[in-house]
Formats: structure tokens, C-alpha cells, sequence
């Protein structure tokens, strides 16, 4: 346990709600495409590609389409990129939903995650049901820090500065949840603790050990 830990920072797809990369790899089957082909495009000039632009609001949805077909194409595929957005918003994990709930009656909360302006809200729910089944998780959080509407996405250092300033909190004394490393690097180099989201059951279980609490 960090005796000296004040918040506790989430990301939100992958964490919160199930990895959108469940849902590429089943468009990848029903495409026939590679195992992994929309992960490792994502990884590809990973600051400047469709994907990071329109993470940052530079494009639109649909700009973002046709320059993201193209990417695939470069590389010797087609893909449907309507169909790419359509599957970004994964499923409610509630175990993670109720750890959330009780960390915050203990510790600050807030959310800092890469997102579209697609969908509805923040978690870009593609039905109105979930939209609002979302939007009261969103409302558990003291802050949510959305990359489309700073115009930074992770794994900029200056999101997660951001996050802690509205939190009035210093980095070294936050744990942050997020599925992926390269965004778990820059939260450690400024002094976060860090667990990487494998799974629900992995993820409580250590944040239970950083906290100190019982979260299920």
C-alpha cells in the first residue's frame, strides 16, 4: 500500500469497458484480414497517422475514414473504416465499474482518455441505452480528461500533468490504470504508480494492494 497515495486515475476503454481491440480482432476475422492488422496500423507513425489526428480533433470522422482506408491499403489491405469506428466503444466491465465506485469514497478519481468524436460522450456509445448507462459511470469521476477536446492524446506527458492539476494532486502520489504500456511509460516517468489492465480480476487485485481497500 502507498501510504502517501491521494488519487487514483483511470482510463476508460480497456479498463472501464472492455478493449476496443476484442472488437477489431472480430472485425479482422469477418474481413480477412491479419491477426493484429488494426493494432499494429495504429502503431505506425503513431503521433501523426489518421488514428492520432483524429484522436486530437484535427480531422473528422470522416476524413479520418479515407485516410485511414488509405493507411490500410499502403500496406496492402482493405478495410472498412466506418465499420473500425463502430466497434471502438467496448463492453461495461461492472466489476471495474463497482472497484471505481468504492475507490472514490477514499481517494480523488479521474479519467484521462483517448477518445473520437464519434458516438455519444465520452465513450462514444453507439445506442442510446448505453450512452446513458456510460454517462452515469462518467459522472462517478471528479474530472474526465477527453484527448478530442484538449487536442493532446496519451501518451503526451501533458495529459496526465493536466489530469493531476485539476486534481490538485502531484503525479507521485496517483495510481493510473490504463490496458496499454505506451501509455503507462510517460504515467511512470512522472511518478505515477502504474498497473497495467489485463484483466478485471489482475487490475482490483492490485489496485486492492495499492489502495488498501477492499474493492470487490
Amino acid at each position: 500500500m502507498n501510504d502517501g497515495l491521494q488519487a487514483v486515475l483511470w482510463d476508460f476503454g480497456g479498463v472501464i469497458l472492455s478493449s476496443p481491440f476484442d472488437a477489431f480482432a472480430a472485425y479482422e476475422r469477418e474481413a480477412g484480414l491479419p491477426e493484429n492488422f488494426i493494432r499494429l496500423l495504429n502503431a505506425r507513425n503513431p503521433d501523426t497517422n489518421a488514428w492520432a489526428r483524429m484522436e486530437r480533433s484535427e480531422i473528422s470522422t470522416d476524413e479520418f475514414v479515407t485516410l485511414f482506408e488509405a493507411e490500410a491499403l499502403a500496406q496492402g489491405h482493405r478495410l472498412d473504416g466506418q465499420q473500425v469506428l463502430a466497434r471502438l466503444s467496448g463492453d461495461i466491465r461492472p466489476d471495474m465499474v463497482e472497484a471505481l465506485r468504492r475507490v472514490r469514497t477514499r481517494y480523488r478519481v479521474a479519467c484521462i482518455t483517448n477518445n473520437v468524436k464519434s458516438g455519444t460522450g465520452p465513450g462514444m456509445a453507439r445506442d442510446p441505452e448505453r450512452a446513458r448507462q456510460i454517462a452515469e459511470i462518467m459522472t462517478l469521476f471528479e474530472h474526465v480528461v477527453e484527448s478530442s477536446i484538449l487536442g493532446m492524446r496519451k501518451p503526451d506527458p501533458r495529459i496526465y500533468r493536466h489530469a493531476c492539476e485539476l486534481l490538485g494532486v502531484a503525479p507521485e502520489r496517483c495510481v493510473y490504470l490504463d490496458d496499454l504500456g505506451i501509455n503507462l511509460k510517460p504515467a511512470r516517468a512522472l511518478g505515477m504508480q502504474t498497473i497495467k489492465v489485463l484483466d478485471s480480476a489482475q487490475a482490483i487485485g492490485e489496485l486492492e494492494a495499492a489502495t488498501g481497500m477492499a474493492l470487490r
